[in-house]
């Protein structure tokens, strides 16, 4: 390169760092977006339960909660609007609920993460479904609790426009919705080609590099699915084997198992004891910490 070209090249370096500066703004004032107004409405919900003098305490109350339980603040806030509300005769949100261990993961009998780590289990299931398909990039979501449609929760080698993208998708017009919808897995063979895109999500997709995916339902015992694991290669796929999709289902069935035990047990203990918490500070001005 001559001495003008790296001239411009240097000339070009600081545009480029501002661009990628005010993308990383842009998806973190979109993630704010996205959760934002369900934590305005719980802590609205919390200050009017427990008497709080204002927002920020029951800011406060919704973050030691999170806090103590390894609960993300935004599904909290999703539980405390969506869940009917304590009856003010009992001491305890959930008087009469029965408690259940941890179901165990059949596709990894020698992993057992901390039960109330659902990062690690989500990690797990993801690290699983990659090694099957044979692929280093993929991601979890999960079922909104407040409107139809999944929620990235965990990725690995994908980019931070593909995440900021699909943070959220509704009930159409990807293969992850397709899972979703049908409770089968779904595979794509060549994004480019594939009718169950949106332009412009067929657009990120092959931004980020992938060319084909492969997504599996994460349900109940009941059938419900309550997520998704999605791989995602970089070349055409021709296809997976039975036994491949055989211990996708697994993966699939102990994900959603393990999912919706942790909805009821440690996501109600976390609302115990925001419930506790409440009642006891009741008109006090709480600190976020």
């Amino acid at each position: 390169m001559t001495d003008a070209g790296h001239a411009a090249a240097d000339d070009q370096t600081p545009e480029r760092d501002e661009l990628a500066r005010l993308r990383a703004e842009l998806r973190d004032l979109r993630a704010r977006a996205r959760a934002h107004p369900l934590i305005s409405q719980a802590q609205g919900i919390l200050q009017e339960r427990y008497g709080l003098p204002d927002g920020d305490s029951a800011f406060a109350l919704l973050q030691r909660a999170s806090q103590r339980y390894n609960v993300k603040l935004r599904t909290l806030a999703g539980v405390v609007a969506t869940v009917p509300r304590p009856d003010p005769r009992e001491k305890l949100w959930f008087p009469r609920r029965l408690r259940q261990q941890a179901p165990a993961l059949h596709f990894d009998p020698d992993h057992r993460p901390d039960p109330g780590n659902r990062g690690a289990v989500l990690g797990a299931v993801l690290s699983q479904t990659l090694a099957v398909v044979g692929t280093g990039m993929g991601n979890v979501q999960v079922a909104d609790r407040v409107k139809p449609g999944l929620l990235i929760e965990k990725h690995t080698g994908l980019t931070a426009d593909f995440v900021d993208f699909f943070g959220f998708v509704g009930e159409d017009g990807t293969a992850c919705a397709q899972a979703a919808r049908e409770g089968t897995q779904v595979t794509v063979h060549d994004v480019e080609t594939d009718p169950v895109f949106t332009e412009p999500a067929r657009a990120a997709i092959l931004a980020a590099g992938s060319r084909s995916c492969h997504s599996v339902p994460l349900t109940t015992t009941a059938g419900l699915c309550v997520g998704i694991v999605s791989a995602h290669l970089e070349g055409t796929l021709g296809g997976l084997t039975r036994i491949q999709m055989k211990a996708l289902d697994v993966v699939g069935a102990d994900g959603g198992r393990w999912l919706a035990w942790h909805d009821r047990t440690v996501v109600l203990d976390a609302l115990e004891h925001l419930h506790a918490l409440g009642r006891g500070m009741r008109g006090t001005r709480m600190r976020r910490s």
